[in-house]
């Protein structure tokens, strides 16, 4: 049953560290969400340098000076835009360069709505909270596998890791939901030059999801852990009490120590901690036969102690 605990708690630490990590990765990227912005091609005033200007158009004119020229564009409907990818996080939006080499970034704060930038300032704290809880009940889980600590300090110290790993648990779904909803509206309401034409959730969204259900799991390992030791402790002392209960009335009822000896026997014990009762003075071995003196008659009893 130790051995069992024991691996309890390290699963319950595992996925602590599992679920943080994959937090950090989530927090730190800006992969959450990407897609594709249709944007125009821009036009070319002087002959191509390098492969890379094959998206220009071209005038059809060798006269670039002169303003009074009409600009002619042979491309015509969708050969006119391209598709230029990006990426979003919550703090960093990222879009593919003009020369499609690279990517220009901005902060996700300027392409949110304005009157929903204190939801994002909300979500960012959320998420702040999240990993600093989640890191708190990794920290406590660690301090409980230290054998310094007594048995109690050990279930104290369990109890607050499964407490902290589920607080961060319920921040961080918050903090999830809180971005989807902030980059629904921006791509709604947000600025021209940024609104996507195609977007999807990438992998930092589902790393961030990931975690929240390692999070989960772990707060649940750890308070099933605490929950199980109590209720074990519970019951031997229940048993305890009701074998010396059970010799306390027999005491009082004045019958001989052979009597009571040989009833206690019979009251069944937890099987992980064996209440053994002294017999006319002598401890008895774990399922060894011994026999008790009665009225000068030899009566063989064998009953083993559970």
């Amino acid at each position: 049953m130790r051995l069992e605990r024991g691996r309890r708690a390290s699963l319950a630490l595992t996925l602590n560290f599992v679920a943080f990590a994959f937090a950090l990765s989530a927090v730190t990227t800006s992969y959450w969400c990407e897609g594709t912005r249709k944007v125009a091609k821009p036009f070319c005033t002087g002959p191509p340098v390098n492969k890379k200007e094959w998206y220009c158009i071209r005038f059809n004119s060798t006269n670039l000076n002169d303003s009074r020229l009409v600009q002619y564009i042979f491309e015509t409907g969708e050969e006119k835009f391209l598709m230029r990818k990006f990426h979003t996080g919550i703090f960093f939006s990222c879009e593919e360069a003009a020369d499609m080499n690279g990517f220009e970034c901005r902060e996700f704060s300027d392409i949110a709505p304005e009157n929903e930038r204190g939801v994002l300032w909300l979500c960012i704290v959320a998420e702040t909270l999240y990993l600093t809880l989640l890191f708190a009940g990794g920290a406590l889980m660690t301090l409980e596998q230290c054998p310094c600590f007594s048995v109690m300090n050990k279930l104290k110290l369990s109890a607050f890791a499964a407490m902290c790993t589920a607080l961060s648990g319920l921040c961080g779904m918050v903090a999830h939901m809180m971005f989807t909803t902030i980059f629904q509206l921006a791509v709604a309401t947000g600025p021209e030059d940024w609104r996507p034409k195609t977007w999807d959730y990438s992998w930092s969204y589902l790393l961030a999801w990931g975690s929240f259900g390692t999070c989960m799991g772990s707060a649940v390992t750890a308070l099933n852990r605490y929950t199980k030791t109590i209720i074990e402790f519970k019951y031997k002392r229940r048993n305890i009490e009701k074998s010396l209960m059970i010799k306390q009335n027999m005491m009082e009822m004045n019958v001989p120590e052979q009597m009571w000896d040989m009833y206690l026997t019979t009251v069944p014990v937890d099987a992980e901690a064996p209440l053994e009762l002294p017999v006319n003075g002598h401890k008895p071995s774990t399922g060894t036969a011994y026999e008790v003196e009665m009225g000068n008659v030899p009566e063989p009893q064998g009953e083993a102690y559970c």
